[in-house]
């Protein structure tokens, strides 16, 4: 592969690795450190992504080899105090399990795939999601709000939050909703479409109650990921592309009820 091929393959790959990085981290500044720092080492050093001949497994191996080596963000400095408590909380959990959980469930990848990023066996890589799974299950239980326009989707998304522990504040089709909604009981966790039933935007609501509320986790699930994965402005930590699966709800969910716990859940 050339040098303009490898970089026009790697920049295809760039958002998905963009949003690893963030939900590993719980920050886009720390997440999008780490990706940088990747694409230094390979422009540094070509032979990283030697013996690989899918761009994206390389690209997530030469990360993953920088993030273990690290053992933080690069950016340290600029953290908040809640990444700097979320941070100090993962180091609680057994090592490289939440990697390989989201590599499994957000990224999509295969087991021999997540073998082949963190250096270890396809055994291995499946007893970590498993590891993984049983850890980030006993984060505390909090309450979910669900924005999304579609009933069937809206119902399943309620029951898939239901069967995990948790209490879901209600359903909310539009904006307008989602804000009356917050008023009445605030959520620890919001789980938001982009596109709701009279038009109007569940980017726009969801900044909305950040304003009001203050610092809670979200996860937004579309079917439009690249949207939201322009690098133009903010963006969110957890990100899930539709159709979804149930294990992919579950694991956001944990992930982000999992930061939210670091900053402690309001009251019920």
């Amino acid at each position: 592969m050339t040098a303009a091929d490898l970089a026009q393959s790697i920049s295809r790959e760039l958002p998905y690795l963009r949003r690893y990085a963030r939900a590993l981290t719980g920050s886009q500044t720390a997440g999008d450190n780490y990706a940088a720092a990747t694409l230094e080492a390979i422009l540094s050093d070509r032979s990283l992504m030697d013996g690989e001949d899918d761009t994206r497994i390389g690209l997530f191996r030469t990360f993953h080899a920088i993030w273990q080596s690290s053992g933080q963000p690069v950016d340290i400095e600029a953290q908040s105090p809640r990444e700097a408590r979320a941070q100090a909380h993962l180091r609680s959990l057994t090592p490289n399990s939440r990697e390989a959980l989201l590599l499994r469930t957000i990224e999509e990848l295969r087991y021999d795939q997540i073998a082949r990023v963190m250096q270890c066996t396809q055994p291995e890589a499946e007893e970590l999601v498993q590891i993984a799974l049983n850890e980030m299950s006993r984060s505390i239980a909090g309450k979910v709000m669900v924005i999304e326009d579609e009933t069937i989707i809206a119902m399943d998304l309620k029951g898939i939050v239901q069967s995990m522990g948790h209490d879901v504040t209600g359903i909310a089709r539009t904006h307008s909703a989602a804000v009356d909604l917050a008023k009445q009981k605030r959520p620890d966790l919001i789980l938001a479409d982009i596109q709701l039933a009279d038009g109007s935007s569940g980017i726009d609501a969801v900044n909305e109650l950040l304003r009001d509320l203050g610092d809670i986790p979200v996860i937004f699930i579309t079917a439009f990921p690249e949207r939201l994965l322009t690098g133009d402005r903010p963006e969110p930590a957890f990100l899930i592309s539709k159709p979804y699966s149930e294990e992919q709800v579950r694991s956001a969910v944990s992930q982000a009820m999992f930061f939210a716990t670091t900053e402690g859940l309001s009251a019920a």
